[in-house]
């Protein structure tokens, strides 16, 4: 293997199909939560255009999901904003972690890569990047994945959306948990990282039983983030 190859900036066809059949079995069980999303949307009273363009522009289900709980004739603009934004707060600190391996790119293809992440995806390429292997086409080939049954899931939700009205009651809720956990155990294991999880989990305790709801994501992230930051700084 040459150098370029094992570059773990490296970023090309081959490796963003290899990233996009690492997340699809994966991406099968998101279409799951995608019908859910379109039922729940449906009896929210959005249209069908609407649900799908969502989706595909938003790709984010968890706030979708909160969005809809807050949806209606008046739409609390600035809750709905605070609360999106709590959700997704986490993606600051992807960003940030997966700077070093997206600096050398082109903007398009830097901003091209963050539009489709995901927990799923930025924890693999992480795990690979930390064993110096490529990541960027886990991050795109496997976002794209996960962004398409995700938007598929979606269109189904709108015609067979009575089959699945609540993943959760099958078990599925777990399904990206579980991954995440796995993809933890299976990672780069030293003092740095135990702290890291170890603040990171108990901030997001603290969080959840006393401050408002929604804000153990942020405080968690945040958290962690500065731990790895204050760690990085003194070695």
């Amino acid at each position: 293997m040459t150098r370029k190859e094992a570059s773990p900036h490296r970023l090309d066809r081959a490796l963003v199909w290899e990233g996009f059949k690492a997340l699809l079995p994966l991406s099968l069980f998101v279409i799951v939560f995608g019908v859910a999303f379109g039922l729940a949307a449906t009896q929210a009273r959005l249209g069908d255009l609407e649900i799908v363009l969502m989706s595909t522009l938003v790709f984010a289900g968890a706030s979708q999901f909160a969005a809809l709980e807050l949806w209606g004739p008046q739409v609390p603009f600035f809750t709905l904003l605070v609360t999106v934004f709590a959700i997704n707060a986490r993606h600051l600190l992807m960003g940030a972690t997966l700077y070093p391996w997206l600096e050398p790119l082109p903007p398009a293809r830097r901003y091209a890569i963050m539009l489709v992440a995901t927990d799923a995806n930025w924890a693999m390429a992480m795990q690979a990047f930390h064993r110096d292997r490529p990541g960027l086409g886990l991050m795109l080939g496997g976002g794209i994945a996960l962004w398409g049954f995700w938007v598929l899931g979606t269109w189904l939700g709108l015609h067979v959306g009575g089959a699945v009205q609540d993943p959760a009651s099958l078990g599925l809720d777990m399904v990206m948990g579980c991954f995440l956990l796995a993809m933890v155990v299976g990672g780069e294991k030293n003092l740095r990282m135990l702290l890291i999880w170890a603040v990171a989990a108990g901030a997001s305790l603290l969080a959840f039983y006393y401050l408002p709801e929604n804000s153990h994501v942020v405080v968690g992230a945040i958290a962690g983030g500065l731990v790895g930051l204050v760690w990085g700084k003194q070695e």
